[in-house]
């Protein structure tokens, strides 16, 4: 019998869609086709592959009204946000716009007579992205179109939630005439991923999710000496200073808490507000969370979907029963069809008297709660954001941008925000420490994370 995947909707239980794992001669065989086609892609020029991206991109977007049906049945994202191809849009012409600058070959700082002396920059070869099923086309993005301009040939396989995504990449590269091998998306199982990750025959692995699922990664990959770009947990902070535009911190910190509900990387889970606004952020931090309007994300009214699938929703549900046996204090307490135990269906939650005794303080939630505690001072909150396992982002919300800058750089994370939350900015590299990962994404510097150095040291006066 043929081993399937079947992607199950959050919006009811059932089968969304269901597809064939590749057999392992098919898996063999993709990545023969993807080695024989990076010899000639590398030689394409930089111009023509920018290109095919436009074009895929192009491609992309004129599916819109498909798609956006198709992530809320996936991953129970609602239809009123529409698609991620705002992001995607940027992120994609922002890569194509800097690659020949940023693929150029370095010169040596110092001249010598009667040598030419350069580093190039050259593919790595065959790159295998694993994307994850929360923002599906803006976490694979980031990956397949750097890897593809700088020369290489791309696997993807995306997450069994997020099957028909994989589809559409393939869909769209297809309509464009991308030459054969270039891109192939893969479905595979865990076994699969792990053999073929330790064939020797991937030269990069690109990897968004759980910190378990990085080192099972990093594990199948001993030995091979591949390079690795690995986007784990987080657990990102803000602190609001006495001095910060109230307004604007509760709307858009309630936004990046609860967004795609909570189901972000660099989502905010955790809120650390000096004592002396701190009545005031939590007062209209709770009116604003209350407008929130949990259901099918069919419904265009509905402002928060169901989470991608139920366990992930009871860890929540465990998370705050936890705090509030702890002492904790829950605010909202919303009632909503289905939210029990077993459903992916979850309301908003904040909680105050929280402290870094509860795993909701600690732990990753990915999910739609946030503690918010009481700090006196600058030290205390930077003491308070470092105590985590992560970090990928940390918001400051102040007036001061010189104050900003300098908590910024006691704060151990990938990115420092002012003002602002969950979002990221192709032209900023993306990267994360502790257990967050290793690795770089877009900007520059995601080029030299996509590509290999390699010295030319020519004399040419004999």
């Amino acid at each position: 019998m043929t081993e399937t995947v079947k992607l199950i909707t959050p919006i009811d239980g059932s089968i969304y869609a269901e597809r064939p794992i590749a057999t392992d001669q098919a898996v063999n065989a993709a990545v023969e086709r993807a080695k024989a086609a990076q010899e000639k892609w590398a030689l394409t020029p930089i111009v023509e592959r920018g290109k095919y991206m436009l074009a895929m991109l192009e491609a992309l977007v004129a599916m819109t009204d498909e798609i956006v049906p198709e992530i809320a049945w996936q991953m129970g994202r609602p239809v009123r946000y529409g698609g991620e191809f705002g992001g995607v849009k940027e992120r994609t012409n922002y890569m194509v716009e800097i690659a020949e600058q940023a693929l150029k070959s370095v010169p040596a700082s110092n001249p010598k007579d009667g040598f030419r002396r350069y580093v190039k920059k050259d593919p790595l070869g065959v790159v295998m992205v694993i994307a994850p099923w929360n923002y599906p086309y803006l976490t694979a993005v980031n990956t397949i179109v750097p890897a593809l301009m700088a020369g290489n040939t791309v696997i993807l396989k995306h997450a069994a939630q997020t099957l028909l995504v994989g589809e559409r990449f393939q869909q769209a590269f297809d309509e464009v005439g991308l030459p054969k091998g270039v891109f192939q998306n893969v479905v595979l199982n865990h076994a699969q991923t792990e053999r073929l990750l330790g064939s020797g025959k991937i030269d990069h692995v690109n990897f968004t999710g759980s910190v378990g699922g990085g080192r099972a990664i990093e594990k199948a990959a001993a030995g091979t000496f591949m390079t690795l770009g690995l986007e784990l947990g987080g657990k990102d902070p803000a602190y609001v200073l006495p001095d910060a535009k109230m307004d604007h911190a509760v709307a858009n910190l309630v936004d990046g808490a609860f967004y795609n509900s909570g189901q972000c990387c660099c989502g905010i889970e955790r809120v650390y507000v000096h004592e002396k606004v701190y009545d005031e952020f939590v007062e209209g931090f709770i009116a604003e969370t209350k407008n929130y309007v949990v259901g099918n994300p069919l419904d265009q009214a509905t402002t928060m979907g169901p989470m991608a699938q139920a366990r992930f929703a009871d860890l929540i549900r465990e998370q705050k029963a936890e705090a509030l046996r702890k002492g904790a204090k829950a605010h909202i307490n919303m009632k909503v069809a289905n939210d029990k135990a077993g459903s992916p269906y979850l309301a908003p939650e904040v909680l105050t008297d929280v402290d870094h005794q509860m795993s909701v303080m600690r732990e990753e939630s990915f999910g739609p709660i946030v503690g918010i505690m009481k700090v006196r001072n600058d030290e205390e909150a930077i003491a308070l954001m470092n105590d985590s396992p992560y970090g990928l982002t940390a918001s400051i919300w102040t007036r001061d941008t010189e104050h900003a800058v300098a908590i910024g750089n006691r704060v151990e994370t990938g990115t420092v925000f002012m003002n602002r939350c969950d979002y990221l900015d192709p032209a900023l590299v993306w990267t994360g420490v502790k257990d967050t990962g290793k690795g770089a994404g877009l900007s520059a510097i995601g080029y030299d994370n996509l590509t290999r150095p390699k010295s030319f040291h020519l004399r040419e006066a004999i």
